[in-house]
């Protein structure tokens, strides 16, 4: 066996409606087909791929920021667009830059808890 690729993730929320709104509107994901599950959900594609599975629950679960899964991360091509949508949302986010450069980073907390990194490789404008 090998690794080929992350397939997705999953997120657990007691807001189906707000979690998606957050991951269509803000983060540019689209809703798309999804297996007829016996509970409600959305899976969220980019590409054509579906990369992020949303089950609605009854009882919130901890936050991911500490936890042994502390987040995930999205490669992203516009750096500056992130942070108008992030700012236009009110949502707070942490700027950062990976060490030795490159790699211009986003982190934002989803309502659920959910430490999401936005990754950005290309130079800033000018």
């Amino acid at each position: 066996m090998a690794i080929l690729d992350l397939d997705h993730i999953n997120i657990r929320t007691t807001d189906l409606a707000r979690t998606r709104a957050f991951f269509i509107e803000v983060l540019g994901l689209t809703e798309g087909w999804r297996p007829d599950f016996p509970f409600a959900g959305a899976w969220l594609y980019a590409g054509g791929r579906d990369l992020v599975h949303l089950v609605k629950v009854a009882k919130p679960a901890a936050a991911s920021r500490g936890s042994a899964l502390d987040h995930f991360a999205f490669a992203i091509d516009d750096y500056e667009d992130a942070v108008r949508k992030l700012d236009a949302a009110g949502l707070a986010y942490e700027p950062a830059e990976a060490p030795g450069g490159g790699i211009r980073q986003l982190f934002v907390t989803d309502l659920n808890g959910v430490t999401i990194e936005l990754n950005c490789r290309t130079p800033p404008a000018r």
